[in-house]
């Protein structure tokens, strides 16, 4: 089995420099020696490193397309591919190319570490060691296990796109609240099969590398005044926007607000009504206080991740940026086991 290693950067990667004390990205060969596992393996392991690498905070969506054209590069020659990357944007990440790398039948397994690598309690090689592992699994048909993009962490495999970094202290860092773990992992990983997979076609891999920026996210509060959602509804090239919610997808019954959201909506500005809790799903209608955000014209999230959400806002008006109709289609349709649908 042979995975390719994907360097981007974060905190898995860092090491200290012994003169100045400071954490600083750790070279191929300081990593392999520290990972002497990755030599001595039944797994053949690649290292390709960004350079220079990139704090996650720094991720942008051009970072999404060279990690993606990555795995497009080499990806027959690979089983599988592992991207180290920070925790911080992980989540974006992954759900972004969860739609960016269509038809994939290979994994690509994003993880991380809360520890730098060279930390003596680091949890840095148990997530990097079972990840390369996963990349690496075949069924009985030696056909990849997890043909899809996945975050593994602390001893769980999640879909990309279900994920929300939950933690900035535990080793626990990630989780997914609306869909159930793909595997677990303990003395052996247990494969939760019929959770995974089975949105790909039957074509061959395809990359789809525009991204449209001219997104927001709009999050309601109690007290939130009618000059904020104007400035923001307003924003110059506004194509979408992920509006937070309450509870089950309720709002403010304001005049003032609906008629903004209906403006907005009138003027092509496409709207997504996303829950600020992290597990359910928006049920528009269940309260009278959701009806104006209905009649607005405002879409149903359902149980989407506001990452998964808004990355899939930006794949979309990147891909169909003259055709609105067909963006609010598929905004309603599960691509890549985003979201469930009831």
């Amino acid at each position: 089995m042979r995975v390719l290693l994907i360097l981007t950067g974060g905190t898995i990667s860092m090491v200290r420099n012994n003169t100045t004390g400071a954490l600083c990205p750790a070279s191929v060969e300081t990593f392999q020696s520290l990972v002497p596992e990755l030599v001595n393996s039944e797994v053949k392991v690649d290292i390709l490193p960004f350079d220079p690498m990139i704090d996650s905070s720094d991720v942008n969506p051009g970072h999404w397309v060279r990690m993606a054209e990555v795995v497009e590069k080499h990806y027959a020659n690979y089983d599988g591919f592992v991207i180290l990357h920070g925790t911080d944007t992980m989540s974006y990440s992954a759900s972004a190319l969860s739609f960016m790398l269509e038809n994939l039948h290979k994994p690509v397994v994003f993880t991380g570490s809360q520890l730098p690598i060279g930390v003596l309690r680091s949890d840095a090689r148990e997530n990097l060691l079972t990840a390369l592992e996963i990349a690496a699994a075949m069924d009985e048909r030696h056909q990849p296990r997890v043909p899809e993009v996945c975050i593994y962490f602390e001893g769980k495999l999640f879909r990309a796109n279900r994920t929300t970094k939950k933690n900035a202290e535990q080793f626990e860092a990630f989780d997914s609240y609306n869909y159930p773990t793909l595997a677990k992992a303990g003395v052996h990983i247990t494969y939760r099969d019929h959770l995974i997979g089975g949105f790909a076609g039957q074509g061959d891999l395809q990359v789809h590398s525009r991204i449209c920026r001219d997104v927001a996210i709009l999050k309601l509060f109690p007290g939130i005044t009618s000059n904020l959602v104007e400035a923001i509804l307003h924003t110059k090239g506004l194509r979408g926007v992920v509006l937070e919610t309450f509870g089950s997808g309720n709002a403010p019954s304001y005049d003032w607000l609906y008629h903004q959201l209906r403006d907005a909506v009138d003027r092509g500005v496409v709207i997504v009504n996303k829950t600020q809790c992290n597990m359910g799903a928006v049920e528009m209608g269940r309260y009278e206080v959701s009806l104006n955000l209905m009649k607005a014209g405002v879409l149903s999230g359902y149980d989407i991740t506001t990452e998964a959400l808004l990355t899939k806002m930006m794949l979309l008006f990147g891909e169909y940026p003259n055709d609105i109709e067909k963006v609010k289609q598929l905004l309603q349709t599960s691509l890549m086991g985003e979201m469930t649908i009831e």
